[in-house]
């Protein structure tokens, strides 16, 4: 199948035809399909055209190469427009708040091929669809607190929801969840083989509807038998207390969890603990507006640009955060990001 660029033209990303299907491939590969400007745009605009296109009963979304469907947003293009005072930041994540939004709101079914690699901007694009499919080799994450930012394209909405505090530890850690992890989040809805991915979606273009595919159940998840200590130590609103239990508790995935977020941003951490206790009683909407708003308050801390060098472009693992500690930011800083 041949795809080809949209209306708002980019090699980055391919729209095509199948029977009934509108398909959208990210391409990227070498990048695991991260998300430029120009591919937002080219998206938002098809969309856009599919929705009102009688002739197209369902659109799929898919990544060249087979590491993954999508790493994220291109955070690196974003640090570059930060150090130099070039382009605009502010208007990237608007753009790809209102993409995650519009796919949510979709009047028609939207499948997302969540193979591989999905993080980030990958879960904005693939967890707000009507059918989300993952498999074996599927690595979903939220990682942003590595990076100095916080869990954004509204994925705090449904972490928010998920059992327990599975979606707190996944938020705070940035620790990628297996296909079956992700169903049980509500990231996803099954685990195919990535065998059956073509018959699936050559099923789809043929004009069988989502709901009437045979999917398999998903298998059980690893996270669920980590459900005792997770939901004991991930209570309440103290990110310092959080990891004083994790390290209290026997088991070396609850230590190994403590560290882990040790050594992410404090200021990130602390923020997003309190983001996802907001988000619990939001919309998707709602939420994606408080991700504006911190946004554009991460964009002048200078935790996002030292963890973006450390862990994307340096890659030494070894940032220098602004707080020496979870303890160091005060209530008075998380505050002032909401406003």
């Amino acid at each position: 199948m041949e795809f080809h660029p949209g209306r708002i033209a980019t090699d980055e990303v391919g729209f095509a035809r199948h029977g009934v299907l509108g398909r959208i491939r990210l391409h990227r590969p070498k990048a695991i399909n991260a998300l430029t400007h120009a591919m937002i745009a080219a998206m938002l605009a098809q969309l856009d055209d599919w929705a009102s296109d009688a002739s197209v009963r369902a659109v799929v979304i898919d990544g060249e190469g087979e590491r993954g469907l999508c790493a994220g947003g291109d955070v690196r293009q974003l640090r570059e427009a930060i150090l130099h005072e070039v382009g605009d930041p502010e208007s990237f994540w608007d753009d790809e708040y209102r993409l995650n939004a519009a796919i949510a709101d979709y009047p028609k079914p939207f499948v997302a091929i969540m193979d591989g690699v999905v993080m980030g901007g990958g879960v904005g694009i693939s967890a707000y669809g009507s059918l989300r499919l993952t498999t074996p080799r599927s690595k979903v994450a939220m990682p942003e607190t590595a990076i100095g930012f916080f869990p954004d394209v509204g994925g705090l909405h449904p972490m928010s929801r998920a059992p327990g505090e599975l979606g707190t530890h996944a938020a705070l850690t940035g620790l990628p969840m297996t296909g079956a992890d992700a169903v049980l989040c509500g990231l996803a809805d099954t685990v195919v083989e990535p065998a059956d991915i073509e018959s699936i979606i050559d099923a789809l273009a043929a004009g069988t509807p989502p709901a009437e595919l045979a999917l398999p159940v998903p298998p059980p998840a690893e996270l669920e038998a980590e459900r005792d200590w997770i939901d004991a130590c991930y209570r309440g609103e103290d990110a310092v207390a959080i990891v004083a239990a994790l390290r209290g508790r026997p088991e070396p995935a609850a230590r190994r969890a403590a560290e882990v977020i040790a050594s992410r941003s404090p200021l990130s951490v602390a923020v997003t603990l309190a983001a996802i206790r907001k988000a619990a009683t939001m919309s998707l909407a709602e939420v994606l507006d408080q991700d504006r708003r911190l946004g554009r308050h991460f964009v002048t801390e200078p935790d996002f640009v030292e963890g973006v060098r450390a862990v994307l472009v340096d890659r030494d693992d070894n940032p220098r955060w602004r707080h020496d500690g979870l303890a160091d930011v005060t209530a008075d800083e998380v505050a002032r990001m909401f406003t």
